[in-house]
């Protein structure tokens, strides 16, 4: 389709002011300047947990200017986003889904493909069952934008800060209907908070006086976009880098986080409440030049974050696993990291379930909050669930405009809902991640169900189902006890994902499972194995077993083996025979009568040794009450690890043995 509207189509628009409403009711007069028409600001924070402010509930973060901005909108408890930026923005600008536009993972700062290149391959390696698509690299330039539509309405459109939707010149924000592109280094994070920020020359993105802090430039070029547009319609995305890696913070503001402690006992990161305070004061300013030029009434400001809150990054063993040594760039940054912060990851979604990359709520579940004073009623909550692909059609009707011809809009208006008029309408939600941990989720009601592809001991059968309601948490799966639901939640996956035309996971052809010993003949001792890996389910790699050796590989965070079901009396005396693989590694256990591992505790660390004289590294465990489930992390990620056998004793000398060499090929 044609990017922009035909010759004469903005004047059409701006001519034929009669066809369009104002949100209060009142018709345009003919004639009446379109400057009248509302400013729209898309303040869109990286990394940001739903509990990552006050206005939320957080005890430990200060963000006096987010919970101003909720004392004069709406405040959103059920929005969501994509597990990862990319797709986010990529669907905050489309109005589609991921599965949709391609944009699946955060791959943006990688080369683009060809447009005709296949996002599926046609095989894989025999250890892994299913052949899984990738992300597209760019947003596609032929989808119309929602900066696009409101540039040909007269709007004049700026970009500021983070973009991550494209590497290379055709695929940045001036030509996607930005006017006004202020970008640099289009990576995952900026190459410094602090100038000299270490960006490639782009000319839309000099670099300041040493020492500024990167939250405050884009801050003060989005106000003087808004002072350089007070007398006309603009429409202004300030995208912060904050508060994603590399994690530059003020000093002054992080020692001044670093005696506080947390009343709800969950927080407690200063590096986090610094950045995050940056922010708040980011939002501050824009409050306070909207109030300056009286321009306040007459603009839609939205505060929105790409993902949920990072609870991965710096903790121990990413840390280990990097294996950062004095000279490596990342050096001081983890020095810095261990200094302020300890072994604390960056946040906690508590209570939300885990964070950024996994489709639990805390990885999707983000805060949303939107003013437009004498419109939206102050201090409003709404507990609509509301996505990315909803802000295209949003904006357009509290703008009175109509839908672009030729592009698909995925996403549901919830204007009524901002303006107290009605409630979203969609029997559903949904969210599609074919990466890190593939799934995809429908949310209906108070219903949400993860459909998983590889094995996972926490999803039997592939499926988690929870009541959100009555499990916030999602600790209790209820899919086992639940079949019926469970089949019509996944019938709506179904067709979802036929609507949207997504590139659906396909069985490997060269897959080539281990073969199982036959339970009746199995030797004595060894434990009863099922599946390709014994029992034992892969997770953040790739395990096969070769010639009687489990050999895992990686080149992920954190890979681990895991197997559930267990049940041996503690504490127990794990010893692993391996033959390749040393380094540090650690075990992580629950017990019956826990849903899911602890946040913190239950985990012993100790080193995986190959390299002794009997290859056998035992670790004792302090398990209290009886053993169901256990992780293995290994340290696959800079080598191979392959192990022999792996036993499991507890003190009473009854033990589970799993010898992989028992399993012929």
């Amino acid at each position: 389709m044609n990017r922009s509207f035909p010759r004469g189509a903005a004047l059409f628009v701006t001519g034929l002011l009669t066809l369009f409403s104002l949100p209060s009711g009142r018709w345009l007069e003919a004639g009446e300047s379109l400057a009248r028409k509302p400013n729209v600001i898309l303040f869109l924070v990286d990394d940001m947990g739903w509990m990552d402010s006050s206005a939320y509930g957080s005890r430990y973060y200060e963000t006096p200017h987010m919970e101003r901005l909720a004392q004069r909108g709406m405040r959103f408890t059920d929005a969501y986003a994509m597990p990862l930026c990319s797709p986010t923005r990529a669907s905050l600008l489309s109005g589609q889904h991921s599965a949709r536009h391609g944009v699946t993972s955060a791959s943006g700062h990688q080369p683009p493909q060809a447009p005709d290149a296949p996002l599926i391959a046609k095989t894989a390696p025999p250890n892994r069952r299913f052949i899984y698509p990738e992300s597209r690299n760019y947003l596609r330039p032929e989808i119309y934008t929602l900066a696009e539509c409101l540039r040909d309405a007269g709007y004049r459109t700026g970009h500021f800060g983070k973009w991550h939707l494209g590497l290379t010149a055709p695929h940045w924000p001036d030509q996607q209907g930005f006017q006004v592109a202020f970008h640099g280094k289009p990576d995952p994070g900026p190459g410094s908070y602090f100038a000299p920020y270490s960006f490639r020359q782009f000319q839309s993105f000099p670099d300041g006086p040493d020492g500024e802090y990167i939250t405050d430039r884009l801050t003060a070029e989005a106000l003087r976009f808004i002072r350089d547009n007070r007398d006309r319609p603009f429409f202004l995305n300030l995208w912060q880098y904050g508060v994603h890696g590399p994690w530059g913070h003020k000093i002054e503001y992080t020692r001044g986080f670093s005696g506080k402690t947390d009343p709800r006992g969950q927080q407690g990161n200063p590096i986090m409440a610094s950045m995050l305070k940056s922010i708040d004061d980011s939002l501050g300013r824009v409050l306070d030049q909207l109030e300056e030029l009286k321009l306040s009434d007459n603009t839609i400001l939205i505060f929105y974050s790409d993902n949920g809150g990072n609870t991965h990054s710096n903790i121990p063993e990413d840390r280990k696993r990097a294996n950062i040594k004095p000279g490596h760039p990342r050096f001081e940054q983890m020095e810095d990291w261990k200094r302020w912060a300890g072994d604390r990851p960056p946040t906690s979604n508590a209570p939300l379930r885990d964070g950024k990359g996994r489709l639990y709520e805390g990885g999707i579940r983000v805060p949303l909050m939107i003013q437009w004073p004498g419109q939206i009623k102050p201090g409003s909550t709404s507990n609509d669930v509301v996505g990315p692909v909803d802000f295209y059609p949003t904006l357009l009707e509290l703008l009175g405009l109509p839908q672009p011809d030729g592009q698909k809009l995925d996403g549901e208006s919830f204007a009524p809902v901002l303006l107290g008029k009605g409630s979203m309408k969609r029997p559903a939600y949904f969210t599609w991640f074919p990466h890190l941990v593939p799934g995809a989720v429908v949310r209906q009601g108070d219903w949400k169900l993860i459909r998983r592809y590889e094995p996972d001991p926490n999803a039997p059968g592939g499926f988690e189902l929870f009541n959100l309601r009555d499990d916030l948490s999602e600790s209790t799966n209820l899919a086992p006890q639940m079949p019926e639901k469970v089949r019509e939640l996944n019938g709506l996956i179904d067709r979802f994902l036929n609507e949207t035309d997504a590139l659906q996971p396909v069985l490997n052809p060269s897959f080539k499972p281990a073969t199982a010993t036959d339970p009746g003949t199995r030797p004595r001792g060894v434990a009863k194995r099922s599946g390709p890996l014994a029992g034992w389910v892969a997770q953040s790699c790739q395990a096969e077993v070769i010639d009687g050796i489990l050999r895992i590989t990686s080149d992920r965070k954190s890979p681990f083996l895991g197997y559930s079901g267990l049940k041996l009396a503690g504490p127990v005396t794990i010893t692993l025979k391996t033959r390749q693989g040393s380094g540090p590694a650690r075990v992580q256990w629950r017990v019956h009568g826990q849903e899911q591992f602890p946040e913190s505790g239950q985990v012993v660390e100790y080193r995986l040794q190959s390299d002794a004289a009997d290859r056998m590294t035992r670790v004792t465990v302090p398990v209290e009450g009886d053993l169901l489930h256990v992780r293995f992390f290994l340290p696959a990620s800079s080598q191979p690890v392959e192990i022999e056998s792996i036993e499991i004793r507890a003190s009473s000398g009854r033990s589970e043995r799993w010898s992989f060499s028992a399993s012929p090929r």
